[in-house]
């Protein structure tokens, strides 16, 4: 069966841009067609350039009015399993991601047992492939246990396939394990994913501090607690010339010191979530612990910060930070909550919203959140004949209200529940099978 996605604008920034149809065969792109040469082609083959005809070898996907970019990807995804499949499997998480426009996405190591070690990542690896959704790349543990004292098996893990290192949840609070962290990972040619908190300074803290969390009796988080170490970790990529990457920034401070370390050229990356540039801590009424995340949101000040750092260049991605919790642990006083949302299913729509606000080009945001989460993973997306056809086709017209009853994902923990927005996955494409398309 070859597939033909026809009357889209095909948009892969610095590659491709125009009113283009693309044919898939074999699981890869099989062509890039002018439209007069693909109603040729249809015509060859006696087929209706209208009609798609389910016993013909060719199926046709009417795509006009919407827009083919290279697979959506997701750097920041918790799936749970294994050990908390109460709250996401593997397969529920990447068929989640596919509904939300992702081809894949990488997975972090808090898991029960941690993939701190080969065999975890491989069982990771297989359960993707059986799931038959999105592609999913494991970052592996930096410290055995996510304990922090002691190395995993990077280097294991790495032949098995881990296309990062992180203790994503947990810090590395000593500066000298995190210092060998790097050297170590700097050889294996992988990055370290960071989760900048200052645990002594988060003392148990539940949202913002500031005069919302005053008012509302919650101890706060200072903004402190997580550029201070963003600071330390600068430091630590400039002393050892290993990549850093800062996961799910929230902070005007943390902004601008990488903003600085990347003009003195230091390697350091970062990303940050749709809810950091959406919503802010007077968001946060009547204890609704659906808006209670580490790190927390935070003032307007910083949000705005967090908007400007996306134009200019300093953030280079946008990642959901998919955090699925069940309802008995959310359904709790504020402050004993699990931090967490779910947001592969509503990262795309609420993506979009910068670019109809006029503060990213559409180009700008395939490239971070297509293109350059590919570069850190060394996945080669570009839409080019024989690369495997991994390709999200965008509506980027359809207007709706977010439900969280509708979630592919076994948890409903979002605060945007109700929101209206503007543009989605119409269609989602990993090696040439269409394993989402909407409903008409």
């Amino acid at each position: 069966m070859q597939i033909l996605i026809k009357g889209a604008r095909v948009l892969d920034p610095g590659n491709l841009d125009g009113k283009k149809d693309i044919l898939v065969s074999h699981g890869v792109i099989e062509a890039i067609l002018d439209p007069a040469d693909s109603k040729d082609l249809l015509k060859k083959i006696n087929l209706s350039d209208t009609i798609c005809d389910a016993n013909s070898d060719i199926q046709v996907v009417e795509a006009q009015g919407m827009i083919v970019v290279p697979g959506l990807i997701d750097i920041h995804v918790h799936l749970r399993e294994p050990g908390h499949e109460y709250k996401e499997t593997i397969e529920t998480g990447l068929k989640a991601a596919v509904r939300g426009g992702f081809t894949a996405v990488c997975s972090m190591p808090n898991t029960t047992p941690v993939n701190d070690n080969s065999q975890v990542t491989s069982f990771i690896i297989n359960k993707g492939k059986q799931a038959r959704a999105a592609k999913v790349y494991p970052a592996g543990a930096i410290s055995q246990g996510s304990s922090g004292t002691s190395l995993s098996e990077l280097y294991d893990m790495q032949k098995e396939g881990i296309r990062a290192a992180t203790d994503d949840g947990l810090p590395v609070e000593n500066s000298q394990m995190m210092r060998r962290s790097l050297e170590y990972c700097k050889g294996l040619d992988i990055p370290i994913f960071v989760h900048a908190e200052d645990k002594s300074l988060a003392d148990g803290g539940s949202m913002n501090e500031g005069p919302h969390a005053t008012s509302q009796g919650i101890k706060g988080i200072p903004n402190a607690a997580e550029s201070i170490m963003v600071v330390r970790d600068i430091a630590l990529s400039e002393l050892t010339g290993a990549a850093v990457h800062f996961c799910h920034m929230s902070t005007a401070e943390s902004i601008e010191a990488i903003r600085r370390a990347k003009k003195r050229g230091v390697n350091v990356s970062c990303e940050t979530a749709p809810h950091y540039f959406t919503l802010n801590d007077e968001s946060v009424v009547d204890y609704d612990t659906n808006f209670k995340m580490n790190p927390p949101l935070r003032s307007e000040n910083d949000r705005k910060a967090i908007i400007e750092g996306l134009v200019d260049g300093t953030i280079d991605m946008i990642a959901s930070d998919h955090a699925p919790h069940d309802v008995d642990e959310k359904d709790v006083e504020f402050d004993r909550a699990a931090f967490g949302i779910v947001g592969l299913e509503t990262s795309l729509p609420l993506s979009l919203k910068l670019v109809q606000d006029g503060f990213l080009s559409l180009e700008d945001l395939v490239v971070k959140m297509s293109k350059q989460p590919a570069k850190m993973l060394k996945i080669d997306n570009d839409i080019k004949k024989g690369n495997p056809a991994d390709l999200t086709v965008i509506d980027p017209e359809s207007q709706y209200k977010i439900d969280p009853t509708a979630f592919v994902s076994k948890c409903k923990n979002t605060p945007f529940a109700g929101r209206q927005v503007k543009g989605e996955a119409f269609l989602t494409m990993v090696d040439g099978r269409v394993v989402y398309q909407r409903e008409s």
